[in-house]
């Protein structure tokens, strides 16, 4: 089995760009700054509200300014909006 860190996205089922490193995080470091576990990252990402990419060696991970806007509309987020959000991403899910 591969180790998360060492994941990539399937090519046929996805079309990722690639980032340079610098504006790349990966799934697991996302989790960690947001707060979250990993598997939220998977949702988040399902949902649109971060933006999938991978790093120069073709890993899978999240762009470091969508983790950023995340952080910044959870900090910011009434918690109306909050679950609002909730509501409009379970909707989307089914």
């Amino acid at each position: 089995m591969t180790p998360r860190d060492e994941r990539r996205y399937p090519k046929l089922l996805l079309r990722v760009p690639q980032v340079p490193d610098d504006a790349w995080l990966s799934q697991p470091e996302a989790a960690r700054q947001l707060g979250i576990v990993l598997i939220r990252i998977g949702v988040l990402i399902a949902c649109g509200h971060l933006a999938p990419a991978a790093d120069s060696a073709g890993r899978a991970g999240v762009t470091i300014t969508s983790v950023q806007a995340e952080n910044a509309w959870r900090d910011s987020a009434t918690r109306r909006a909050k679950a609002l959000r909730l509501l409009k991403d379970t909707i989307r899910f089914f």
